[in-house]
């Protein structure tokens, strides 16, 4: 049930992977120069940190830079978009009463790193309920907006959500809500390589997504943009040497950023590799590559909601690569599960060998499926994980 491509990864022939929106995959070619790089780096330690690392650095973040449209000099490699999210919270100067506003679809784990920064300055984080089913992008954009105050100091969106896989209107929201002089992180884990991206003409105070999703680089590859004039105040998580580095030649920002200490940085300088091997997949490249995975998950969306007998949740211009369906809420007789969030999650693993998350939003027992398309996958793949859920769900 695989695609053509398919064999350009690793994924185990034995399990049907509709999950790749959470920890991605590394096709074949990518890893084995994330080893090659691991094996330069063993055979003389020093001499790669002291030697070789810099001006490998420089010439993966030139590369990278022109895939996600903004300077070198304005963004630092993190090891996933969570890290980058709490690297802006921690750097964030509140007082009581301010308030930092994010979603309920937001991803969990970002939304505790605000809650974090607020809990130590007396501060608050404020949740707006975004719409699900949605009409348009005029209700998010209302839904995010109306719970601004004068006391807000940051707003972060999401650009693709976790839960319900919706392309937000970050460009709207970035212009109106810094139009009202605040700032807006925006939570970009799924935008590299599943939309086009130009984080410049953006124009967000801060940018964090990860590589090791759409663009299918190593674990442990993602970029934290800092808008020029936001950067004299961002101290990465990780203090090293560049806080007192004497160095003149660049950046205090990017040489605190560009070298954290001794840590594997193979994932780092194996993104140029990644953005090469998936864009050279397809005859015109990477926008060919994001059409052809959103066009599947359209197809899928169809195909589960015709199976389930469900309306589409969105409409088409808020889908990207992922696409969310509302499947029968949870019954109390399904007990606990064994590993899995869901107890159908588990029975889909062990009873179909498919793997595709299903999420509880907004509140039990509501759920939903989520697919996610990656040029690996085939329609036929979809089809049979319809056909899984109507016999888990007894839909006849």
């Amino acid at each position: 049930m695989w695609s053509d491509l398919a064999p350009h990864w690793r994924l185990s022939p034995e399990v049907v992977f509709l999950n790749h929106g959470s920890f991605g995959a590394v096709p074949s070619v990518v890893h084995e120069h994330q080893r090659r790089l691991r094996d330069l780096l063993e055979a003389e330690p020093v001499r790669f940190f002291v030697e070789l690392y810099e001006p490998m650095m420089d010439q993966a973040k030139a590369e990278v830079g022109a895939f996600i449209g903004c300077s070198p000099e304005d963004f630092g490699f993190v090891l996933n978009a969570t890290m980058g999210v709490n690297t802006v919270a921690a750097s964030l100067e509140l007082s009581p009463g301010d308030e930092l506003l994010t979603s309920d679809q937001e991803y969990n784990a970002c939304n505790n790193a605000l809650e974090r920064a607020a809990q130590r300055a007396g501060a608050r984080v404020v949740r707006a309920s975004l719409p699900f089913p949605v009409a348009g992008e005029d209700q998010v954009v209302q839904a995010i907006t109306g719970r601004i105050t004068d006391r807000t100091r940051l707003v972060m969106v999401s650009h693709i959500t976790s839960p319900t896989g919706l392309v937000l209107p970050v460009e709207r929201l970035v212009r109106e809500i810094q139009g009202r002089g605040i700032d807006v992180l925006v939570d970009g884990a799924h935008g590299p390589g599943m939309v086009p991206l130009n984080v410049d003409s953006l124009g967000a105070a801060y940018y964090t997504g990860n590589f090791h999703k759409w663009v299918c680089a190593p674990k442990g590859s993602a970029f934290l943009h800092v808008r020029r004039d936001r950067q004299a105040k961002m101290r990465p998580l990780i203090v090293s040497h560049g806080a007192n580095s004497p160095r003149k030649d660049r950046s205090r920002f990017r040489l605190e950023f560009d070298y954290p200490g001794t840590i594997d940085v193979s994932a780092w300088l194996s993104v140029p590799e990644a953005i090469r091997c998936v864009g050279g997949m397809m005859p015109g490249g990477w926008p060919e590559v994001m059409k052809r995975n959103r066009e599947m998950a359209l197809l899928g969306r169809e195909t589960l909601c015709r199976a389930l007998r469900v309306e589409a949740p969105a409409p088409e211009s808020m889908i990207g690569s992922l696409a969310a369906v509302r499947l029968p809420d949870r019954r109390q007789e399904e007990g606990a599960p064994v590993k899995y969030a869901d107890p159908l999650n588990e029975r889909l693993v062990s009873r179909h060998a498919v793997q595709v998350p299903i999420v509880t939003y907004p509140a039990p027992p509501a759920r939903l499926v989520r697919i996610a398309m990656q040029m690996y996958n085939s329609i036929e793949q979809v089809e049979y994980l319809a056909e899984a859920l109507r016999e888990e769900l007894d839909i006849r």
